[in-house]
């Protein structure tokens, strides 16, 4: 009740009149700005703790969503390690394919490198036949009354004329070329002789030419008789 408070502030007032009278008020106002001076340093102290907890609690959350990414990250590391690991076999098996096909053109390469001096020789061996045969045709003309013309593909026309007694202007023909094992080849004989695979297969062995040109020569002349 409002006497009951008013008779608690007198007591009040009592109680500090006793006190100054005991202690004195300089000495109570020192326990005063004491008690003050420790309000505020524990307030101040407690601000401190308060904020430095709250750092922590901070620190403590950024430490566990640093450990909960770590924990992800690890959770992948067998996957990326797998996917690395595949990456490298394939990168080894792409080398060893590379490789591979490097090696394949390089011997192809070379094949073709060979090849194309196994044709060289052999034309050069062609061109060389072709012309000692040119060079014998005034030879073979004068004795055996034979025309050679040089046709397409590099192939000879041999014509005979003189053998029919009766039509003496009658040519009698076949053509030679040099095939790509560098044998001497007929390709065509007007009129057919049977004898031509013979003749043809002993020019070979011997390489006698001007024996084999008699030889069609002597066939063309008894096939005339017949």
């Amino acid at each position: 009740t409002e006497d009951e408070i008013i008779l608690f502030e007198r007591e009040m007032k009592e109680f500090w009149t006793k006190l100054k009278n005991i202690y004195g008020t300089e000495q109570i106002n020192q326990t005063l700005a004491l008690r003050d001076s420790c309000k505020e340093s524990i307030k101040a102290l407690s601000e401190k703790w308060s904020k430095k907890l709250k750092e922590e609690d901070l620190m403590i959350d950024k430490i566990q969503e640093y450990s909960n990414e770590i924990l992800q990250q690890s959770q992948h590391i067998p996957e990326k390690q797998e996917h690395l690991t595949e990456i490298k076999s394939n990168l080894n098996q792409e080398e060893d394919q590379k490789k591979d096909l490097t090696d394949s053109i390089q011997e192809l390469k070379e094949e073709l490198m060979k090849k194309k001096e196994i044709i060289s020789s052999k034309n050069k061996a062609t061109k060389e036949r072709v012309e000692r045969l040119c060079k014998s045709k005034v030879l073979f003309e004068e004795r055996l009354g034979l025309e050679i013309r040089r046709i397409h593909n590099e192939q000879l026309q041999f014509i005979f004329r003189h053998i029919d007694h009766k039509d003496p202007d009658k040519p009698y023909v076949f053509t030679l070329s040099i095939n790509e094992q560098g044998d001497y080849e007929v390709t065509s004989c007007t009129p057919p002789l049977d004898c031509i695979a013979e003749f043809q297969l002993k020019v070979r062995e011997t390489n006698n030419f001007s024996a084999f040109v008699a030889n069609i020569r002597k066939a063309f002349t008894a096939l005339s008789y017949k």
